[in-house]
């Protein structure tokens, strides 16, 4: 009867996967809903298994903790009593209906680009939504970004408002896709590193922060999450699959392909796809500084790390790195040799998924390792950053996350 295990495999993934396709194709007929997913109001705004849009969801900072607010159409603790008008005013200029400024924490120096028309059908299709009562906590910040009575001056230094403006030296597809990443998407907010003051750097060659204990990696760099090189096919469907070739999208990125990119049209897949990987590739400041080793400590890592290689992970990922079918191929792999290696240490540490969406409705998963000290963790990781071809430098204990 262990034929009937792959069958039955399938029937349950296409329980769980058929209402919500029935429910994305539903919304799909209003353009609002379509844009909300796209700007991933969500992922914010509503917390893990809470009603949609109620806020209160906690967003870690280097600045402190923000609460995302309740965007639901409550009169009372939403934005049920909120005009058109306001609602433009807050993405596009950063200002509450009471006049005050909004923390940068909310994109809207991002937001700022997208058109007034696009912000509409977002509001409408928000109001449209039930509407919940729910008073979010007030944020928890560090001195001094406490001080609401600051941000008009942040405002007047760090935030240009300004509508999108195309490129006529462009196709409509870059201007399209430059719209989606630099506008909608909001990008750069999690992928540009920010400065003290809470502003995002504009200069190419910085990198990218940290998100929930995830390292975000710089757009601009192919050695990071840059896509220039890709075919256009193959990055399309990462963004929307979450998954193509070697490559998959884990940890925070994961959320972000469940909850928005996964929604994308195929058109403005192939549109972001074709502006990411037009950008020039940058050689970015470094991430994070590694501690150098010392040829014994490295000789002594490397060797250690062949060890738990082979008790561990060649089953899956194959003797020399190659990958099967369960598992991408670690020779050559770019978040194994990434210079950041926060991300491959969370991965063996903590595990994970890539998210399940349409085009890769059943990821394999990679399970935790939280048993490995972080001597042990980081003589692994070396090991996999020196081998098969691999090029990167390797990592000591005082450097994981």
């Amino acid at each position: 009867m262990t034929w009937l295990r792959p069958a039955l495999r399938t029937c349950l993934t296409l329980a769980i996967w058929l209402p919500t396709a029935a429910a994305i194709a539903e919304e799909a007929g209003t353009q609002g809903a379509y844009l909300t997913r796209i700007a991933n109001c969500a992922g914010c705004h509503t917390p893990p298994g809470d009603e949609p849009f109620a806020g209160g969801r906690a967003i870690q900072s280097a600045y402190g903790t923000f609460y995302a607010p309740n965007i639901s159409p409550d009169p009372d603790t939403g934005i049920g009593a909120w005009s058109r008008e306001q609602f433009r005013r807050a993405l596009q200029q950063g200002e509450r209906p009471d006049g005050s400024a909004l923390y940068p924490a909310c994109p809207y120096p991002s937001y700022t680009k997208v058109r007034s028309e696009d912000i509409d059908a977002i509001f409408d299709h928000l109001q449209s939504q039930p509407a919940v009562r729910n008073e979010t906590p007030a944020h928890q910040l560090r001195f001094p970004y406490a001080l609401r009575s600051l941000l008009p001056v942040w405002q007047a230094l760090f935030f240009r408002p300004g509508a999108f403006a195309s490129d006529d030296a462009r196709g409509p597809e870059w201007n399209r896709g430059a719209y989606l990443v630099e506008g909608l998407g909001h990008c750069s907010a999690c992928h540009q590193e920010r400065d003290a003051f809470g502003a995002t750097r504009r200069d190419p060659h910085a990198p990218g922060q940290r998100v929930r204990g995830w390292y975000a990696p710089s757009l601009h760099a192919s050695d990071e999450a840059g896509l220039q090189g890709w075919s256009n096919k193959a990055a399309a469907r990462l963004l929307r699959a979450g998954k193509s070739g070697d490559a998959s999208m884990m940890g925070p990125m994961a959320d972000v392909v469940f909850d928005s990119l996964q929604h994308l049209s195929p058109e403005d897949a192939r549109a972001m796809a074709t502006y990411l990987g037009a950008l020039p590739d940058r050689q970015t400041e470094p991430s994070i500084h590694l501690f150098e080793l010392s040829a014994a400590e490295r000789q002594h890592a490397m060797q250690q790390g062949e060890t738990l290689y082979r008790e561990d992970c060649a089953d899956c990922h194959g003797d020399a790195g190659e990958g099967t079918a369960a598992a991408p191929a670690l020779a050559g792999n770019r978040a194994v040799n990434s210079p950041n290696p926060t991300n491959l240490a969370r991965i063996i540490r903590n595990g994970g998924f890539p998210p399940s969406t349409q085009g890769n409705p059943q990821p394999f998963g990679m399970p935790p390792f939280p048993q490995l000290s972080d001597q042990e963790l980081a003589a692994l990781i070396t090991y996999l950053r020196g081998s098969w071809g691999n090029q990167g430098a390797p990592v000591a204990a005082a450097n994981l996350p």
